[in-house]
């Protein structure tokens, strides 16, 4: 289950900046650094994520000098275990792949980054990849997305509409994963998390009536005299039906 928490950005020149998208599809970034804990870029400390000593975190105006800002990190907490911090609006315009021949990612796409380790525990690997395959599922169900809109950066490059990076394929292939994998991973979560179709109703044939005739009369007044006697002896929705 995604462990899904928020701290919002508000520092950072990409929030203040305050454009909006129509989300089209999803980025999938990693850091390129050797520190799989979420408050190297995720602050102040919530009291989960443990104080950043350098107070070199995302949340100021230009991080290390640069115009970067994204939707979302997947990493370690204080105590080990593996959460994802939305970090800004989904629908906000995020500074996170550049551009290319073809336009810019940051148009069209909500983006996140997982933590790199040092690229070797296998376990590591397992969780923030299933944690980023719940991650995009719930994404999809929000903006009306499938697994086919989901790409990585370098593959953004390939596309036309991101910078020259390498991630996530310099990791994710060393542990038999690669974006098509992922895909499919997410596409199965949407089929599992479909609600259930309301069942056919089963047809049921027309209620047949049968009716019982207490008599035929060419005179009027004897069958009002005998539909007297019905009704008296307890028929009250007897009636009179004229016909050649």
């Amino acid at each position: 289950m995604m462990n899904l928490r928020k701290l919002i950005l508000t520092n950072n020149a990409c929030y203040k900046a305050g454009r909006t998208i129509v989300p089209k599809g999803i980025m999938v970034h990693s850091t390129g650094a050797n520190n799989p804990n979420l408050k190297r870029y995720v602050g102040p400390d919530d009291g989960l994520l443990g104080k950043n000593q350098y107070n070199n975190h995302w949340n100021q105006d230009k991080p290390d000098g640069r115009q970067v800002c994204v939707h979302g990190f997947i990493g370690k907490l204080a105590d080990g275990t593996i959460a994802t911090y939305q970090t800004l609006p989904w629908n906000m315009r995020g500074w996170h792949c550049g551009s290319g021949a073809k336009g810019s990612g940051n148009d069209t796409h909500i983006s996140f980054e997982i933590c790199d380790d040092g690229l070797t525990d296998a376990s590591y690997f397992s969780a923030v990849y299933k944690e980023a395959a719940e991650l995009c599922a719930y994404l999809c169900k929000e903006y009306g997305l499938t697994e086919k809109n989901i790409l990585c950066h370098s593959e953004g490059y390939k596309l036309g509409i991101a910078s020259n990076h390498g991630d996530v394929m310099h990791w994710w292939p060393r542990f038999g994963k690669s974006m098509d994998t992922f895909r499919a991973e997410v596409g199965k979560l949407l089929v599992a998390t479909e609600a259930p179709k309301p069942p056919t109703p089963t047809p049921t044939e027309p209620k047949k009536l049968y009716r019982v005739q207490a008599g035929a009369y060419s005179v009027k007044a004897n069958a009002d005299a005998m539909l007297a006697k019905v009704k008296a002896a307890g028929f009250k929705d007897a009636y009179i039906k004229y016909g050649e």
